[in-house]
């Protein structure tokens, strides 16, 4: 980076402190500074939902999924795609809980105090997850750009906590007021960020590769020419390991279960908003401009592949790819760019970190503080505490991406987190036999079975790694085949000119199936061969681990039952190990939720009469006018029931509004546009 980049950087900085100084003095209340009065309209909602639901991350995952896979990898973002539509709904529950965290709904629907503190902690070490992955991906980025080092110390243990540093400088001065402002700000540098690389990344592969007279849109045919037509098959094909279609399906509904329980959709996801109307519009639109701003980062990254796929330092590290363009592409240019980049990319990072440590801040200062340790904590005492742990929040998330400094391994863990209050929120939202004992069974269940059990087995009993039954993996698999090279294989050193034949030997598989981590060998290698079959162009054979084993990560317990139900995990590939957890992840937590309610005591009626009355009185944007409603609500819980779907039952489902059923078909049907729209951006310039 040069001075004129850094001045970019600061010129940044200056800006986004400003805007939290100036509206620092405005927050006098908690829900000034955890809500902003529920004020904003379907601009600011847009953005906030577009900030918080873009990261640093998002970028990078793109770059290294599509580096890794061709187009398929962009499924490690564009999951979230088809959990849109659901958003429809779910902004109205946030508008109508008229809660200030997503706890004091728990708090109310279970009339458990305590389970307010256990979504306090889950929601604190689910953002310092998410946040890890987030502060990763910079420190990825950053790599190629500044080096190795900074300040003569290794780069992400001294740019990270800077980085925090400024974070929390910025994110605690002026609320989720100013958290909104920079989002509107920061959505539109995420955007910029979204194009920037591409028009000079064509030219390069023009550059490079093309001939005299192409123009900038040649540079796609030339991509399919260096490329092959796999890297453009968007699901499945030969390079797509990590999200064929089963796989894509089982993370899509994890997610569907997982992230509307999440914490800071009360706040972005609606509870911010002027109205149902704002926080429908916002949340969905966020969200599908940042599906739009996806193709962009997968169009950058087929174009470093393009140019960079025979660099040993993106073949060993593909997170490292957008940095390394960046680099590439844009430092020659001496114009600050590399700087905008960075900026770019920091707006990213910061739009969501900010909204997460409100968020934090507002669940232990509602939901452990004041419950628990002072009742009649003023509101400045609050505010304080709320900036304290917002802090302490982006420091443990800086603790986790210096412990796992892997994005996708950090990304398929915040897969999993939300999984310890899915079923008591889905079950407690539509069920009033829902009961506080259930929903306790259920979070211990999820918590030892998923979390505890699968860390502490291994320390309590080392033998475990070791055992011969806990240490198998799939098939070893090595593949040869002859085919002709491409102009990759050429750039890469494996054929002298295009068209020559070559062969290669490829090895998959070898993928642990009860640990998260790996599966290697204790000494020397050895493996057994167990099946020789043909394949186009060439034969594959099949191996077993003939030696020792030693298995590293969390135990995978699910997977050990899946194994008993008579399931070949041996002859699985990597992507279906990897999710075959995912269905019983978000299943028997359900089934155990259920269970426990009927074999427990139900909750009282007067307090759950309270709270399905306001989640059925449509909202007021006039405060006023709104407790009048809610109070004609509580005078007569029954006020609504006959928008219910199923009168008479302990199901709290109500019937489709016109609104509801239109708004969820268009949101649909545009998921499907933007799908479209990525197959026609994969035939550009396509033999």
């Amino acid at each position: 980076m040069q001075t004129i980049d850094y001045l970019v950087l600061f010129i940044y900085f200056a800006g986004m402190a400003g805007i939290g100084f100036w509206l620092m003095s405005r927050q006098k209340r908690q829900e000034d500074f955890f809500m902003g009065g529920r004020q904003f309209g379907k601009l600011f909602q847009t953005f906030a939902a577009f900030g918080a639901g873009t990261g640093s991350a998002d970028p990078v995952n793109t770059a290294r999924g599509t580096f890794n896979n061709g187009m398929s990898g962009m499924w490690g973002v564009m999951y979230w795609l088809f959990v849109t539509p659901i958003y429809w709904f779910s902004a109205v529950w946030y508008r109508r809980m008229r809660c200030l965290t997503l706890g004091d709904w728990f708090v109310e629907r279970y009339e458990s105090k305590n389970i307010g503190v256990a979504y306090a902690l889950f929601g604190c070490f689910y953002y310092m997850v998410y946040g890890a992955m987030l502060f990763t991906a910079i420190g990825k980025v950053a790599g190629p750009l500044m080096g190795d080092t900074l300040f003569g110390v290794e780069l992400q243990y001294s740019l990270l906590p800077l980085i925090a540093i400024i974070v929390i400088t910025y994110g605690l001065l002026g609320g989720i007021a100013a958290a909104y402002w920079t989002d509107l700000i920061q959505g539109l540098a995420i955007i910029l960020l979204s194009v920037l690389l591409i028009p000079f990344g064509l030219k390069a592969v023009v550059a490079e590769h093309g001939q005299e007279g192409d123009g900038l849109m040649d540079g796609f045919r030339i991509m399919h020419e260096q490329l092959g037509e796999s890297a453009f098959t968007i699901v499945g094909g030969t390079t797509a390991s990590e999200f064929p279609l089963y796989a894509i399906v089982a993370i899509v509904v994890i997610n569907i279960i997982g992230i509307v329980l999440t914490p800071h959709f009360i706040v972005t996801g609606g509870g911010t908003a002027k109205s149902e109307w704002d926080a429908r519009v916002g949340l969905v639109t966020g969200n599908f401009i940042k599906r739009f701003c996806t193709i962009g980062w997968v169009i950058t990254a087929l174009i470093v592949l393009t140019l960079y796929g025979s660099d040993a330092s993106l073949t060993a590290d593909a997170d490292k790819a957008w940095g390394f363009a960046t680099k590439e592409l844009l430092g020659p240019l001496g114009i600050g760019l590399v700087g905008l980049m960075v900026a770019c990319l920091l707006a990213a990072l910061m739009s969501s970190v900010d909204c997460y440590m409100l968020v934090c801040s507002a669940l232990v200062v509602r939901n452990i503080y004041v419950p628990f340790v002072r009742p009649d904590a003023g509101e400045a005492e609050c505010l304080r505490l709320a900036r304290i742990i917002g802090a302490i929040v982006v420091g443990g998330s800086v603790v986790l991406a210096l412990t796992i400094y892997d994005m996708f391994a950090n990304l398929q863990l915040t897969w999993i987190v939300p999984m310890l209050f899915a079923a008591v929120f889905w079950v407690g939202m539509f069920w009033r036999r829902a009961t506080t004992r259930a929903a306790w069974v259920t979070f211990t269940f999820c918590l030892l079975f998923f979390f505890v059990l699968p860390i502490a087995l291994p320390k309590i009993s080392p033998s475990l790694t070791t055992s011969v039954s806990l240490t198998q993996t799939s098939h070893v698999i090595k593949a040869t085949t002859t085919r002709q090279a491409s102009p990759l294989d050429v750039a890469r050193g494996k054929a002298a000119k295009v068209g020559e034949d070559i062969t290669e030997t490829r090895r998959r598989g070898g993928v642990a199936l009860f640990w998260t981590g790996s599966v290697k060998p204790v000494g020397e290698e050895k493996l057994m061969e167990i099946d020789r079959r043909k394949i186009k162009g060439g034969e594959e054979v099949v191996y077993v681990y003939d030696c020792p084993l030693k298995g590293s990560g969390r135990m995978r317990l699910d997977m050990l039952i899946i194994d008993q139900m008579g399931i070949d995990l041996a002859s699985k590939n990597k992507a279906a190990i990897k999710t075959l957890d995912l269905p019983f992840a978000t299943i028997v937590p359900f089934l155990v939720m259920i269970i426990a309610s009927l074999l427990t005591k139900p909750n009282s009626k007067k307090s759950l009469d309270k709270l399905y009355a306001r989640m059925k009185t449509p909202v007021d944007p006039d405060p006023e006018k709104d407790a009048a409603e809610l109070e004609k609500s509580y005078t007569n819980p029954d006020r609504f029931d006959d928008t219910r779907l199923f009168p008479g039952t302990q199901l709290e489902f109500t019937r489709f509004t016109k609104q509801d059923g239109w708004g969820f078909l268009t949101c649909f049907a545009i998921c499907f546009v933007i799908i479209g729209l990525i197959v026609a951006v994969s035939r550009i310039g396509a033999p």
